[in-house]
């Protein structure tokens, strides 16, 4: 009944519910174009193209996108050639002085780094869609007769176009929604793309068990259930977790000043568990194209060596490719969470605020050990977070799981859902408590009593 009384409160609040209904739309419309095929290729001769992508690294690619990789759709490329934009803008900034600058001038430098990311966008996309046409007659052995206009310089320059427009018109959906609707755009696509997929994976694992073939039957359906709730349990805790850090503040008299010995109320500083979220994952994975691209190489194609690795690191369900995958998590973890916590300017802004750390003193030293407690909490924080990128292998080897709904058990898909979840709930909850709502969570009754 709660739950009912605070959608009501939520249509109560035209903002929101104006919100609410902007996003909606901008997702339906981004759907629908997930299954708009390019001009000039029958849809109905993609079978190779949608078995190709079923499984592997394909696979995962083929779920971020929403199946509109497999479809040959418009939006085949995704929101991933933005994301990777913003991936090499962002490590670009360590070592380039003008992103440096432009990430200090705040809200005005902050838009010249995303027109920057936007550019770089399109100049990635130049470069993705050319090598996904040419591999759709080669890799995935469309026959020549699903290209209707052919495969020459037409097809290829107005297919090309075709999809840059498709990734630039879905970045700017996902910017819109930002601006205009709920939480981050970006995130809600990559989100709506990836549940896309869930119902039809789960529907035949679900029948892969009921056929008779003495695969566990209705039993293990539920077991696997469990499972799925645990790890999602387990993934908000690893979302949610942080490390409280006691920070004390002196209390302003009114004339500005300070009060000699005495002191306001003890606040906290948190330091989250995950302080990278998902990119760890995302950069592993990137890497882990590399060894069955070497191993297919010219240099080792006919050798042992070459063969091995191509094997290997081709199943992202096998050893080899999960204990590497794990390993650069984890080192990943510890880099990205190195350049995006800066615990000098954290120690450097309580100072100015007048705050700090009982038992530390302000400055180097409140720096010094704030960067400590972010190492300590990293390590269990990668390794957790290694634990459930991995846990779609171990259910496969372990229970039998078909592949498109093992990927659900873990990895960057399930942490985007929940993150992005979160993220939501939080912006639906911030309305709520401000017209003195209800929220979604648990804070939102005190708030109500306090207002």
């Amino acid at each position: 009944m709660k739950f009912i009384e605070t959608l009501k409160n939520v249509w109560k609040i035209t903002e929101l519910k104006d919100r609410i209904m902007l996003t909606l739309g901008l997702l339906l419309v981004y759907r629908f174009g997930a299954q708009v095929v390019l001009p000039g290729i029958d849809a109905s001769q993609l079978g190779g193209l949608r078995d190709g992508t079923g499984e592997g690294i394909l696979g995962l690619l083929n779920m971020f996108t929403g199946g509109a990789f497999a479809n040959a759709s418009v939006f085949a490329l995704g929101i991933m050639p933005y994301i990777s934009a913003s991936i090499v803008v962002q490590l670009m900034g360590i070592a380039i002085p003008y992103l440096q600058k432009l990430q200090k001038e705040g809200a005005s430098g902050q838009k010249k780094i995303t027109q920057i990311t936007r550019w770089l966008t399109i100049a990635i996309c130049l470069v993705q869609a050319p090598g996904y046409l040419a591999s759709l007659p080669t890799a995935f052995g469309i026959p020549q007769s699903a290209f209707l206009l052919g495969t020459g310089p037409l097809f290829y320059v107005s297919s090309v176009i075709i999809l840059v427009t498709g990734c630039v018109f879905a970045m700017w959906l996902g910017e819109k929604i930002t601006d205009k609707g709920i939480g981050n755009g970006i995130s809600l696509l990559i989100m709506v793309g990836i549940i896309a997929t869930l119902p039809q994976s789960f529907i035949q694992n679900a029948a892969s068990r009921l056929d008779g073939g003495g695969n566990g039957g209705l039993m293990m359906i539920l077991i696997e259930m469990v499972i799925w709730f645990v790890i999602i349990m387990g993934s908000v805790m690893l979302v949610m977790a942080v490390r409280k850090i006691a920070v004390q503040y002196a209390r302003r008299t009114a004339s500005g000043g300070y009060e000699k010995n005495v002191f306001g109320s003890r606040q906290f500083l948190p330091l989250k568990l995950n302080a990278s979220g998902v990119m760890p994952i995302i950069f592993a994975q990137a890497i882990m194209f590399v060894p069955s691209l070497i191993g297919g190489s010219s240099l080792l194609k006919d050798s042992t060596a070459g063969a091995w690795m191509q094997a290997q690191f081709s199943d992202i369900f096998g050893f080899w490719y999960n204990l590497v995958f794990a390993l650069l998590i984890i080192i990943f973890t510890y880099f990205y969470t190195a350049i995006t916590v800066p615990t000098n300017k954290m120690a450097d802004d309580l100072k100015r605020s007048g705050g700090f750390i009982p038992g530390i003193r302000p400055g180097t030293e409140t720096s010094e050990y704030l960067d400590k407690i972010m190492s300590q909490i990293t390590l269990p924080g990668s390794i957790f977070l290694a634990l459930i990128a991995v846990f779609p292998a171990i259910i496969v080897k372990l229970m039998d799981v078909q592949a498109g709904w093992a990927l659900f058990f873990g990895g960057t898909s399930l942490l985007i859902m929940v993150g992005v979840a979160i993220d939501t709930m939080q912006q639906v909850n911030s309305y709520l408590l401000n017209k003195h709502y209800d929220g979604l969570m648990k804070t939102g009754k005190n708030r109500k009593a306090v207002a």
